[in-house]
């Protein structure tokens, strides 16, 4: 989404609040993109040797780390500035989840500049809070905050011995040496068990997209975030292959400092 330069000009054309949430929803996605499944190009591109650097957001859901604006005032507000000074002098995750927390910040700071940019009115900003409200935090999905509701939710039982219809517990495969996945939701089970609804798994977020249910997770055996197989390119087949799966956030914790 066009910002423009500043409140000179004809009136910007009118956006509606639905709008602003499609940028904001993309944008975070690039930084948990950067934060998840990207953080080893990230950690490496945040260079505490270089100039004041910043991570951005961009509505293509992608990411950039590089210099602030030159212009002032800039044509959006600017993110958390010189986040790579601080990268060797914390513990990985504290540094992720300080980033993930300037950039919650940012994505607020640029949806409600385009409310004021576009003149919503009550109405029209109480409807993008409730929008974007609905979404789990970009410091939720990378610390894994996120998930803790969906897996303290007791799992049903089911008389079944092939355990479909509903995510396993870690508890239960303590000896089991696959990387742990939910299975497929079965609808004709889920029919079956009278008005029960069925969300432990459809509620339950991936890790790095924070998006919901999917046809393949896989489980972090150190962290024991979930992951959509399709954002951590794993498949089904070269799943049954590893032993003790970790995803991209704690591959890199085990980084050792220069």
């Amino acid at each position: 989404m066009d910002g423009g330069g500043g409140f000179m000009g004809p009136p910007p054309a009118p956006r509606s609040p639905e709008d602003v949430f499609r940028d904001f929803r993309a944008r975070r996605n690039g930084l948990i993109k950067a934060l998840t499944t990207d953080v080893e190009k990230f950690y490496v591109m945040c260079d505490p040797e270089k100039e004041n650097l910043c991570l951005y957001g961009l509505p293509n859901e992608t990411w950039e780390v590089n210099l602030p604006a030159e212009e002032v005032p800039p044509e959006l507000p600017e993110p958390a500035l010189g986040i790579n000074f601080a990268r060797d002098g914390m513990n990985e995750k504290d540094w992720l989840s300080l980033v993930a927390v300037h950039s919650d910040s940012w994505l607020l700071s640029v949806a409600f500049y385009f409310g004021a940019r576009f003149g919503f009115d009550k109405e029209s900003r109480k409807r993008l809070y409730a929008l974007i409200n609905g979404l789990p935090t970009v410091y939720e999905i990378v610390t894994g905050t996120a998930k803790k509701e969906p897996k303290e939710k007791t799992p049903k039982t089911s008389n079944k011995s092939n355990k479909s219809g509903s995510k396993p517990s870690r508890q239960s495969e303590p000896n089991s040496r696959a990387p742990k996945m939910p299975p497929p939701k079965d609808e004709e089970e889920s029919e079956g068990e009278e008005g029960e609804p069925q969300e432990d798994h459809e509620s339950a977020l991936c890790g790095a997209c924070g998006q919901s249910y999917d046809d393949f997770w896989i489980c972090c055996d150190l962290c024991e975030k979930w992951f959509h197989g399709k954002c951590v390119k794993i498949t089904p087949a070269k799943a049954e292959h590893i032993k003790q799966y970790k995803c991209p956030t704690c591959t890199g914790s085990k980084r050792a400092k220069a």
